[in-house]
């Protein structure tokens, strides 16, 4: 296997919290979904993930691990986590990220595959990747690094404080060669530390660009589907059903495509397409009989 499909993901879930009052944060809800969970669904690929932290319900099976001490940081989480995984290539995530995708995960992954040769002006290879947002701060939490050198340099600095508890995370970076990736637009970076944060996102996935999107999604995971949709096929259909047959032919139309993809294991589209034609043979057929009818009714002259 490649380091896209041969990895794990070790999610950071535990911290006091302290500017949400001590609230629960990965549990929190961002569009239905506790955040934890919607930072899960962006790795769905890894071949083994471990969450640290408190132990919590989640939608998919995960390996609970705690930091030692409880509380002790993100470098002790770091272990903690990392004594669970055996894949050369480890993604490294915090539980607060409600706008993470597969798509920035794969980019982490691709970036880190790619990374065995010095960048410019480096001396060394690069050892991972890290995303750095719009503003270009690097974000060490939302990364993929090769195991190895994180497991060299989480011994080396144990050995020089005596523990990993309360030390930073620049204290690791300092000494591995990481690439950048940069999140133009910070959605994937984005991260819930206040009420304000929190506020923020679920107003972001209301904005009428991302609702459907956010919507499917959220209904896809609550179901435990993996169904593709292509939303401007489906609301095309609905359009014509509406349109061409009556209006509750639309919602009902789009369910069974849904049902039809879903057991015959079929495309989406291609199935819309085929239903839309129907809705539009119908709706020609509707328009000449209407017309016959006029003219039938029309006096003579």
């Amino acid at each position: 296997m490649n380091d896209l499909t041969d990895h794990d993901a070790i999610v950071l879930a535990g911290g006091a919290a302290r500017r949400l009052g001590g609230a629960d944060k990965p549990a929190l809800s961002v569009g239905g979904r506790p955040l934890l969970d919607r930072v899960l669904a962006a790795c769905p690929d890894a071949v083994t993930t471990v969450v640290v932290g408190p132990a919590r319900p989640t939608a998919r099976d995960v390996v609970h691990a705690l930091e030692d001490p409880p509380g002790g940081g993100p470098l002790a989480a770091l272990d903690a986590g990392l004594r669970h995984t055996t894949a050369p290539t480890v993604l490294v995530l915090s539980a607060d990220l409600p706008f993470l995708t597969a798509a920035t995960v794969r980019s982490l992954l691709e970036a880190t595959r790619t990374a065995g040769a010095a960048g410019p002006g480096e001396s060394s290879p690069r050892e991972g990747a890290m995303l750095r947002d719009a503003s270009g701060r690097d974000q060490p939490l939302v990364a993929a690094y090769r195991a190895e050198p994180l497991r060299r340099e989480l011994a080396r600095l144990r050995a020089a404080h005596g523990s990993l508890a309360g030390l930073p995370l620049r204290a690791l970076l300092a000494e591995l060669v990481v690439e950048r990736v940069p999140d133009a637009v910070s959605a994937a970076s984005f991260d819930c530390d206040t009420w304000e944060d929190i506020s923020a996102a679920r107003a972001r996935i209301r904005e009428h660009g991302n609702v459907l999107d956010e919507w499917i999604t959220a209904v896809k995971a609550e179901l435990g589907i993996e169904l593709d949709v292509d939303t401007a096929a489906l609301l095309d259909l609905a359009r014509d059903a509406a349109h061409g047959v009556t209006r509750p032919a639309a919602p009902l139309t789009t369910f069974l495509i849904g049902y039809a993809a879903g057991r015959q294991d079929r495309d989406v589209k291609e199935l819309a397409d085929r239903a839309a034609a129907l809705a539009h043979r119908w709706a020609a057929e509707g328009a000449s009989e209407a017309g016959s009818a006029q003219g039938e009714a029309k006096p003579a002259e």
